[in-house]
């Protein structure tokens, strides 16, 4: 099996001949040809199978209300007592939706709700405590007046049922519908979009000593695989988007590796999602212990995602992302991209 890799470009002069990436700002004249355990070669963009061409340059569908032609942020609300970076301070409702609300003021056009951690080691929460602290937040933002698009993150069908209830647009499911399978239904039915996201194994075994054959490859085939079962349970190529997962059953290495590679994962056909925010590998690389430190490195690493064409950025710092997007989109794009 080949992998097609587009060679992301966003120099103003751009060639005769060269494809648009995923209908935004990107374009590629040459994509990387990587056969698995192979050697890897460029090949002209002119010289791709018109199948493959197509799927990379077709712009993306909508998701949740928002056009996929510029990059859209979605700001991270975790109502849990022991997430890595922002554990507790949240959890009180009126604490919730009052960060929530400045995420909104300062650009987050996604907020993405969070009752469960899923950092290395945490253990599952009850369905019962995810549902009651998620589905009354959203509910209240909808109740406030807030129309913007929202998203459930979580693993479990009745969380997600529960949340898209109250007025969630989106589910954002870490386990890809394996965690429980029951999810495919629960978001066929809703008309809701999903992400899915790679991981190996569960947040209490992923980083213990996490091994592949070829990360980049073995994410990108789980990640086709997870595709192909939502398309099958009645959930539409255009009602997805994925997320390589980085930090997920990953070592320093791998992350880098899939950063450095991910306009590969255009080629599947939907929006990407790109999550680093404050992740233990930037404080490692950066020499930031202390999570709320990691803000600069986590901008650098989601700047370096939209070059490759990422389409929508997790993550804690909505102010400083959006001013730092702004000023990447006037320098790259013109002014927008």
């Amino acid at each position: 099996m080949s992998y097609f890799r587009p060679i992301a470009m966003l120099d103003p002069a751009r060639p005769r001949g060269a494809r648009t990436l995923a209908g935004g700002w990107c374009w590629f004249d040459r994509v990387e040809v990587i056969e698995r355990g192979g050697a890897r070669q460029v090949i002209a963009a002119s010289d791709l199978p018109e199948e493959v061409a197509a799927r990379l340059s077709a712009p993306r569908a909508p998701l949740a209300g928002l056009a996929m032609d510029r990059p859209r942020v979605m700001g991270i609300l975790n109502v849990t007592p022991d997430s890595f970076s922002d554990g507790g301070r949240y959890e009180a409702p009126e604490a919730g939706l009052a960060h929530a609300s400045a995420m909104r003021a300062a650009g987050a056009e996604i907020l993405d709700i969070g009752g469960e951690s899923t950092r290395p080691g945490a253990a599952e929460v009850p369905v019962d405590a995810e549902a009651a602290r998620t589905a009354p937040v959203i509910a209240a933002l909808r109740a406030r007046g807030d129309s913007g698009a929202i998203s459930i993150d979580t693993r479990k069908a009745s969380v997600a049922q529960a949340a898209l209830a109250a007025g969630a647009d989106l589910v954002n499911d870490v386990s890809a519908m394996v965690f429980d399978p029951d999810m495919a239904r629960v978001v066929a039915g809703s008309g809701a979009v999903l992400c899915l996201m790679h991981a190996q194994g569960d947040p209490q075994t992923m980083q213990r000593d996490p091994r592949y054959d070829d990360v980049l490859l073995d994410v990108y085939d789980h990640l086709e695989a997870r595709i192909a079962a939502a398309e099958a349970a009645g959930i539409p190529r255009d009602r997805i988007c994925v997320d390589p997962g980085i930090g997920f059953g990953k070592t320093a290495e791998h992350n880098l590796v899939l950063l450095r590679h991910l306009s590969l994962f255009h080629a599947l056909g939907c929006a990407l999602l790109l999550g680093v925010s404050r992740k233990r590998f930037i404080g490692t690389l950066g020499g930031a212990p202390a999570a709320g430190d990691r803000m600069p490195g986590s901008v650098a690493v989601a700047l370096a995602g939209v070059a490759q064409g990422v389409q929508i950025l997790r993550v804690h710092d909505v102010p400083e992302t959006v001013q730092a997007l702004a000023l990447w989109q006037a320098v790259t794009c013109g002014g927008g991209a």
